[in-house]
């Protein structure tokens, strides 16, 4: 394979086997893996500029398959190892022959995203591979930080931001939708010998990882609930100032991507011991409707 340099946000080819994949090419890839695996963050998209749309489903391409490597079948430290070595080539000009690559250089070119956002995301998933407990919420905040506010920090660059105010509120908003999916997801990851939420709390409130993993719905697992609906609902407030933070003709997708994800958390809060029978999700109907709602400001 022979790959030339990205030299600007306009020159994104990659030479592979005598063909070439085009920067159209990639954006296609990009959008068709964000349509089918981005059940909640595509709704959003589609109030975005096709340019911005474009970016978003890159990022979401790159972040998707970070979370893949952890999660399927199989997955082990030396892919990520690989992956993260795949990335520091792709920045420093040298792709290899993924498909994600040109889109997301060109987004990560056209919007001037950090890198650092980028390797903190790997790193957070990385730890996935391996089985862990955080003992308190500052442990837990770190990962949130590393899987889901560098989400939300790579996206306000992509919406376009003026002050650095927007910054930490990008952060919060990044904590509340990670809360958000650890509470949806808690069976689920208890079957997989991951349980998220701090051991201090599970402590405080009587809860062990048994009853997460067996499914037993008692009255101290509803009391945790409500104490971390509560603390993931005050990151949402405290980060709601960022929607008028980020330019104006982004805010209607950053409105429904909110809308989206609190909504959910409002679902699980109208009967939290569900999350260990089922999972819970916002219906295709309701997800529309944000849309539209969002698109007029409302």
């Amino acid at each position: 394979m022979v790959a030339r340099r990205y030299t600007s946000a306009g020159d994104v080819r990659l030479i592979q086997s005598g063909g070439m994949i085009s920067l159209e090419a990639s954006q296609a890839y990009c959008r068709g893996v964000a349509k089918n695996r981005a059940k909640n963050f595509y709704y959003s998209f589609v109030l975005l500029t096709p340019e911005r749309k474009n970016a978003m489903c890159a990022m979401y391409a790159f972040m998707r398959y970070c979370d893949d490597l952890s999660d399927e079948p199989g997955a082990t430290v030396t892919a990520m190892d690989r992956w993260r070595e795949a990335l520091t080539e792709a920045l420093a000009g040298r792709p290899d022959s993924s498909l994600v690559w040109p889109a997301f250089l060109d987004a990560v070119a056209r919007y001037k995203i950090p890198h650092q956002y980028f390797y903190d995301m790997i790193e957070g998933v990385a730890s996935d591979l391996k089985t862990h407990t955080f003992e308190r919420f500052e442990e837990l905040y770190q990962y949130c930080y590393r899987v889901a506010s560098v989400v939300g920090l790579t996206t306000i660059h992509i919406f376009g931001f003026d002050v650095p105010e927007a910054l930490p509120l990008a952060e919060k908003c990044g904590i509340a939708f990670q809360l958000t999916n650890i509470l949806r997801d808690i069976h689920e990851d208890a079957g997989l010998g991951r349980v998220y939420l701090p051991s201090e709390d599970l402590v405080r409130f009587g809860v062990s990882a048994e009853e997460l993993k067996y499914s037993r719905r008692t009255d101290d697992f509803a009391k945790l609930m409500d104490f971390e609906i509560g603390r993931a609902r005050d990151y949402y407030r405290e980060s709601a100032p960022l929607v008028d933070l980020i330019h104006k003709e982004s805010r209607g997708s950053l409105r429904a991507l909110i809308a989206i994800y609190s909504g959910l958390l409002e679902r699980i809060a109208e009967t939290p011991t569900d999350v260990l029978t089922r999972r819970i999700a916002l219906p295709t109907v309701e997800k529309v409707w944000i849309v539209l709602r969002s698109a007029v400001g409302g």
